[in-house]
């Protein structure tokens, strides 16, 4: 048991001690945030895009920086996997990038509404995010190296090459 006093500057060492800690860490991650987040290429187009993105609810779906829904696909690399025109073509018209599927609501952007919004997806992909998102490894049998579940699936009968699954529970 310690006595009062030894307690007492267990205490304050302690406090101060991690108190400090605390402050160096703090300043440390102030100073890196700059060159992290790429604020130097901040455009106002990408500003335009970062409103259109908080005005029309796309966290309601879609993530970004691995913050929102998890119904629609992560869009923090978006940019570097599909590039612009891709965006700009799923913007304009969801329904014909994936007839008959799931799909994102048309929002009837402006070109310069979607040239905002490419820009700023350009801007949030460019961050150094320490390695996020992760890359993917597939696998064994996942389809990446055609193993069974690379293999098309269907549920009605002689739907082609794939099994028929249609009497599955």
């Amino acid at each position: 048991m310690l006595s009062k006093s030894a307690a007492r500057a267990f205490f304050l060492v302690g406090t101060i001690g991690f108190s400090v800690i605390f402050l160096l860490l703090t300043f440390d991650t102030i100073r890196r945030v700059p060159e992290q987040t790429n604020a130097d290429n901040l455009t106002p187009q990408a500003i335009a895009g970062k409103h259109l993105w908080d005005r029309n609810n796309c966290m309601g779906c879609h993530t970004i920086l691995g913050e929102g829904a998890y119904y629609a696909p992560e869009l923090t690399k978006v940019y570097e996997r599909r590039g612009p025109e891709f965006i700009k073509a799923m913007l304009r018209d969801p329904e014909a990038m994936y007839p008959g599927q799931r799909r994102m609501v048309k929002y009837d952007f402006t070109d310069e509404e979607m040239e905002a919004m490419v820009a700023f997806l350009k801007w949030i992909g460019e961050m150094d995010l320490n390695g996020f998102p992760p890359e993917a490894h597939p696998a064994a049998g996942d389809g990446a190296d055609g193993g069974a579940g690379g293999r098309c699936r269907g549920f009605a009968p002689a739907q082609g090459v794939q099994p028929n699954l249609h009497r599955l529970p």
